[in-house]
């Protein structure tokens, strides 16, 4: 299998905090994928869990690498994609 990873910049205003993280974290779940997410060329934490991608810190304008592998995994970084760069805290 071959990994697949995309690399994205955060685009809520807030960063990655409760409500972002929570909605990024269900969705990678949801995936049934195992999916990391890292800041930087920081250490990669499991995209599902909401405390690990909370923990990362994640502000607005960071940029984050995600990676999977597996079926599906160019639809589940696709979405996670949209979800990272989209202003959550401007609805």
């Amino acid at each position: 299998m071959t990994a697949v990873t995309r690399t994205v910049r955060i685009g809520s205003s807030h960063g990655l905090h409760a409500r972002p993280a929570k909605l990024f974290a269900q969705a990678a779940k949801d995936s049934g994928l195992t999916i990391t997410v890292a800041k930087d060329s920081g250490k990669p934490v499991n995209a599902a869990s909401i405390l690990g991608v909370i923990s990362l810190g994640v502000e607005q304008g960071d940029y984050v690498t995600l990676s999977t592998e597996g079926d599906g995994a160019e639809a589940a970084l696709d979405r996670l994609s949209e979800l990272l760069t989209t202003d959550h805290d401007a609805e």
